[in-house]
């Protein structure tokens, strides 16, 4: 079993981190950091709340004066790189709210985000100060580092995992827009993931928004149309029809209402415990078409309706293939799908129903008994 995340703060880091401070600044109480650090419940604390209390301990060590604190992390945070130093831009949310900090604190995010990641640390700002924040990004949006131009998009996407929502952009994303325009074609992967993302975010609550910028976008650069492909993921896997036509994948009309001629759905057990896995075998047919005929552009998933704690269900679906296919084709796959518990999802015990997806359309399905224990 993997270590947890929390522990990155363990062993000889703080010691480490202290020393560090300790030599670029003679003024920090290394033990009374340390102190303060490992108090009481440390050791129950999982990684966000480890994060917060070195945040804390580090404004109880450094100078009272935010502008001077600043100054003494910057002696030391081009040495302070990757995740576990989250901490500096944390400790800007934490101590570098008030309004005449506010450009310091911009200097301080554009700085750290750099080192690690500021896309957490710069929410509150974005809540507090909507306008201003906008006008914030624009700028780094064009900032010749890819991870302040990732920061422009990262830290104001509407529904940012692990992270608070922003409810003014939930409501409309259009203020956030304009800084998005200026990534759409971004060198950096980095950033079009980053883009693409919040597109996606904005689908689920806009999604003609997406689908109009994606139709203006599509087709004029291929860095634009990586972003505005995985940008439309949740619609597609919508099956959203205006979507599917900009994808080019057939319509179940154009062959006769049908893009299949049978299809079928088997599973290797019909009940399983939990933790235990299944083999599913698909297959299915493609309808006929005339000759001379463009190929069928399929995307085939596999669907299960997952029993929640409730005793209700909610259906994920699985991508299995997304191609062309021949009409008249005969196509078989498998596929083994472990019922063991994710980071992500927990697994109950009932019945799971099993469905097989073309182009959103469900044409086959199956049944499993997932039974309480654990597999051997």
């Amino acid at each position: 079993m993997a270590e947890p995340l929390k522990h990155i703060y363990d062993g000889l880091f703080l010691e480490g981190f202290a020393k560090r401070m300790k030599d670029a600044w003679p003024p920090f109480d290394s033990d009374r950091f340390l102190r303060q650090t490992r108090q009481g419940d440390w050791e129950s604390l999982e990684l966000k709340a480890r994060m917060r209390r070195i945040t804390e301990s580090l404004g109880e060590a450094l100078p009272t004066n935010y502008r001077e604190a600043l100054d003494v992390l910057y002696l030391v945070d081009e040495a302070c790189t990757g995740f576990p130093y989250l901490f500096f831009p944390d400790f800007v949310e934490v101590f570098g709210r008030k309004e005449e900090d506010f450009p310091h604190s911009m200097e301080a995010l554009e700085r750290f985000t750099q080192r690690s990641s500021a896309e957490f640390a710069v929410r509150p700002f974005i809540l507090d100060h909507p306008q201003e924040m906008v006008r914030q990004l624009l700028i780094w949006a064009e900032h010749p580092s890819e991870h302040v131009r990732r920061l422009a998009s990262e830290g104001s996407r509407p529904r940012l995992p692990w992270a608070p929502a922003l409810p003014m952009f939930k409501r409309d994303p259009l203020p956030v827009m304009p800084v998005l325009e200026k990534l759409k074609a971004d060198p950096a992967l980095y950033v079009r993931k980053s883009v693409a993302n919040h597109l996606n975010d904005i689908a689920k609550d806009h999604p003609e928004l997406v689908i109009a910028t994606a139709k203006r976008w599509k087709g004029h650069n291929p860095l634009t149309d990586w972003i505005v492909r995985h940008a439309c993921r949740t619609l597609i896997k919508r099956a959203d029809p205006d979507v599917m036509e900009l994808f080019g994948y057939t319509e179940a009309g154009t062959v006769g209402g049908r893009l299949i001629t049978d299809a079928t759905l088997t599973l290797s057990e019909e009940s399983i415990v939990l933790g235990g896995e299944v083999q599913l075998r698909y297959a299915f047919t493609t309808a006929e078409r005339e000759e001379g005929s463009e190929p069928l552009k399929l995307r085939v998933e596999y669907g299960i309706d997952f029993v929640k704690s409730s005793g209700s269900t909610s259906l994920k679906r699985f991508l299995l293939s997304d191609r062309e296919w021949q009409g008249g084709k005969r196509v078989e796959g498998e596929r083994t799908h472990r019922f063991a518990d994710l980071t992500t999802r927990k697994h109950y015990a009932g019945n799971h129903v099993f469905t097989l997806w073309v182009n959103g359309i469900e044409v086959a399905r199956s049944e499993l008994q997932v039974d309480a224990g654990e597999a051997g």
